[in-house]
This record gives C-alpha cells, structure tokens and sequence, in this order.
C-alpha cells in the first residue's frame, strides 16, 4: 500500500472537524442505539490549511456507507458558527440548502470539535483505505474552528490506536491478510461521540 499522498514527512496529518447535532443531540444518540439509518454533518480541514475546508455530510444505511462534500470557505465557516445562515439559503450548492434546512427545521447547530492525527494508506485496487488515527482530543464544548491554540483534553485512552478499513465494491484477499487480527473483536467506534464524553 503506498501513503496518502496529503501526508507530511512523518508520514501522517492533522485532521480537525466540528461536528453538529440538533438540541436532542440526535447524532450522537442514532450512533449510540446503533440506528440503521443514520447521519452527520461537520466543516473540515487538514494540517492548520484554511484555504482548503470542506462541508460535509456523512451517511450510514446499514453497514454502507456514503459521503458528500462541498468546499467552503473560512468566512462562511465563522458565519455558521456565530449563527448567521442566510448564506446558506441562497446557494447554489445542494448541501450548503439541506444544511441550511436542517439548521432551521430540525434546530442543528455546530456542537463539537474533534482533533486527531491519522496516518493513512491506499490501495488502488477495490479503492482501499487503511487508516490509524491517534491523539484523539475533543474541545469539549468550543466551537472556535480556527484557534490552533485551542484546550483540547483526550476523549479516547492514548494507549489505543483506531484503525479503519474502507473500501467500494471489494476488500482484495491480500488486504483481508494482512489485517487478519486472529484473537481481537472489530468494534465500532465514533470519534465524534467520544469526543461527546464530558457533554
């Protein structure tokens, strides 16, 4: 497998999401009771790089998932932090008018940021990617997108190491080989609601 081409020399990067949820915290609750049909919404950069961000909708039916983005840009970000959405309405972008929806009909608001450094791998073949995530912080309950001087405290124990699998039409045996784990269990895990751990 070769290394993500956005890696730097330490053959890794920096991830920071802010996630939104409604005042049910609908999110968080549907990935908790391991609801079928389910999805999230979060604003998203690499490495400290404002000038590349992209808003996002993240999708699960069953155990397939899917994902949609737009680009957008740092203006537009602090506009939906500090609640001015009108922008969002009079777009052009499909997402930018069903986040814009939802903010207004279901009460969805950004709830938390989510830091973490990944080190990723790809594998042309069934478009595969194995992927370790790390250092995983929440900001508890910040909405500051763009402070890199950010308080952040740990929302998942240091010891342990995520590693995800994501693939399209197929997982090529030589992958299923080498993450052969033998004696260990695959879990699911949410960074995002481990992030939710002090509220």
């Amino acid at each position: 497998m070769k290394l993500d081409k956005n890696s730097n020399s330490k053959g890794e990067y920096k991830i920071r999401s802010l996630y939104f949820d409604n005042i049910k915290n609908k999110a968080l609750m549907e990935k908790i009771n391991g609801v079928n049909c389910r999805e999230k919404f979060r604003i998203r950069f690499y490495n400290d790089d404002h000038s590349f961000i992209k808003l996002e909708k993240k999708s699960k039916i069953n155990s397939l998932c899917n994902k949609i983005s737009e680009p957008i840009s740092k203006e537009e970000c602090k506009k939906i932090i500090r609640g001015d959405i009108d922008f969002l309405r009079q777009s052009d972008k499909g997402l930018f008018l069903e986040l814009y929806s939802k903010m207004k009909s279901e009460l969805l608001k950004p709830r938390t940021i989510v830091d973490y450094t990944r080190e990723a791998y790809v594998y042309r073949a069934g478009n595969v990617r194995i992927t370790f995530d790390k250092n995983i912080r929440t900001g508890i309950h910040s909405k500051n997108l763009f402070d890199m001087n950010l308080p952040t405290v740990s929302a998942i124990d240091n010891r342990y190491i995520v590693l995800e699998v994501k693939y399209d039409e197929f997982l090529p045996e030589i992958i299923q080989h080498v993450i052969q784990t033998n004696d260990r269990r695959s879990n699911a895990i949410s960074k995002y609601a481990a992030a939710r751990i002090y509220g």
